[in-house]
């Protein structure tokens, strides 16, 4: 089982600890701009004390949404607190965290995503509005038996199968029933629920690599969908951690036989897979986001706090969930948060009050409009910077909106973005409160905007879709 190290750990320490638990490989992780984890490693031997100095050489121009060919020299600097036993390797391997650096100067890069996180937490301190931010991530997602796709010139297909899809009800053959219909997999137990054990060995293997974890169970839809929570924590820590989570189940899926996505919206007429994000302000050990006096038990600052929020919503959603498949989530029907409102208990708003504990310090607000494609960096940075300029502005967030807004639409309320070109318009327009404390730079938005109508929206406009066919090949 793996191992972790406690937080605060010198680089000292964390060569001890890679010889204490016998490792024989370094893996060195670093995130690229859009939030996925990329790496390398390094025999044991040369994970020595000097390298937490002078880094370690990459190729910024391969990496996505870094630098261009002709500057791509850059520099990985380990950062000691994150060393942990790989806890889905079988060669005993020694996972460290890096940020990355210009290789001259040694200042860290604009566009490393987990230096943005950094500076958002030191932007945070000098507002003096509070010292310390906590987060708590709801990430779903489905566990599939095996999926095929392709996209050529000629054809274009997608196929998901799940031993746990209620499609496969009438299947001949071995066929033991049981299984989630549509919309119905909360909280089923085995054998309607086949991943109980699955999600019980992520867990252990989270927790051992130095992830808490609260509860984990399946989710709404049928095919495997799943949730597991991880205990809260300050924004760099768990933006770390939700990478980890990832990666864990993605490799322990596949240890089962199994394939993990974390795609919003892959099954029609199904819900889809949410990162509902807890998160909270405090100062001083005590949190600000309490006032039993107040709407839901919330203090003023807490309100404004959520002005923020809807007020700059289209906008964060173009980097909170950023994808072109984000967008299929996000509409009425499937318990998608496409109302921006607030209100307490109720699903259906985008900021959520949770009223589980009437402690104080329990008091935070949901923001369920993210989704698990996003880079967890940059998304907790932006809503962080959004809740601030609320605060810092005296946004009013308005009344609550304390009825099913599903069923009784209120034309005053507005809705979410329909797709991701219309975010990244948002986004274009409104990101003045982004460049706060210099925590995105111009040159991260532009970058972030570029990649995105490039990389994905203009593909994707560009192809066929297989339902064009069924609608208009006999036209």
């Amino acid at each position: 089982m793996a191992a972790a190290v406690k937080t605060g750990t010198s680089p000292k320490d964390a060569v001890k600890f890679a010889n204490d638990q016998g490792v024989k490989i370094v893996d060195v992780k670093f995130v690229d701009l859009p939030g996925t984890w990329q790496h390398f490693s390094i025999p044991v031997e040369d994970f020595t004390e000097d390298i937490f100095a002078e880094g370690l050489g990459f190729d910024g121009s391969s990496i996505r949404g870094f630098q261009q060919i002709h500057e791509s020299d850059m520099l990985l600097i380990p950062d000691a607190s994150t060393v942990v036993v790989d806890p889905v390797c079988k060669i005993p391997t020694l996972s460290v965290i890096c940020d990355v650096v210009d290789p001259i100067t040694h200042v860290p890069y604009s566009r490393d995503p987990r230096n943005i996180a950094k500076k958002a937490e030191a932007y945070l301190k000098t507002t003096g509005v509070a010292d310390q931010s906590y987060w708590g991530p709801e990430a779903e997602f489905f566990i599939f038996d095996s999926v095929r796709f392709d996209q050529n010139q000629y054809s274009g297909y997608y196929f998901i199968d799940s031993e746990e899809g209620i499609w496969n009800s009438g299947r001949e053959g071995a066929n033991l029933g049981h299984r989630p219909r549509w919309k119905e997999g909360y909280f089923p137990v085995a054998p309607a629920d086949q991943l109980q054990d699955f999600r019980s060995d992520v867990i252990l293997r989270l927790i051992a690599a130095g992830v808490p974890v609260e509860v984990h169970h399946h989710e709404v839809a049928t095919a495997g969908q799943c949730e597991i929570d991880m205990r809260f924590s300050t924004l760099v820590s768990m933006a770390d951690h939700l990478l980890m989570y990832k990666y864990v189940i993605k490799n322990v899926a596949r240890e089962y036989g199994k394939t993990a996505t974390f795609m919003p919206k892959p099954l029609f007429g199904d819900n889809g897979s949410g990162m509902h994000v807890h998160q909270s302000l405090w100062k001083g050990g005590k949190t600000l986001m309490a006032d039993p006096k107040g709407y839901a038990g919330l203090s003023q600052l807490a309100k404004w706090y959520i002005g923020g929020l809807l007020k700059h919503a289209p906008a964060l959603l173009a980097i909170t969930s950023p994808s072109v498949n984000s967008y299929h989530r996000l509409v009425p029907g499937y318990e998608a948060p496409v109302n921006l409102a607030y209100s307490s208990r109720n699903r259906s708003a985008a900021v959520r009050i949770p009223m589980y504990s009437g402690s104080p310090k329990a008091k935070r607000l949901e923001f369920r409009c993210p989704d698990p494609t996003c880079n967890p960096y940059l998304a907790f940075s932006a809503m962080l910077l959004a809740g601030l300029d609320g605060i810092q502005n005296k946004i009013d967030p308005g009344e609550p909106a304390d009825y099913d807004i599903f069923e009784h639409k209120d034309s005053k309320i507005k809705q979410v973005p329909g797709s991701l070109p219309e975010a990244l318009k948002a986004l274009e327009a409104d990101h003045k409160f982004l460049l706060a404390g210099d925590v995105f730079t111009q040159d991260v938005i532009d970058t972030w905007i570029d990649y995105k109508i490039t990389r994905e929206v203009d593909p994707i406009r560009l192809r066929p879709h297989p339902y064009e066919f069924y609608l208009y090949y006999d036209a």
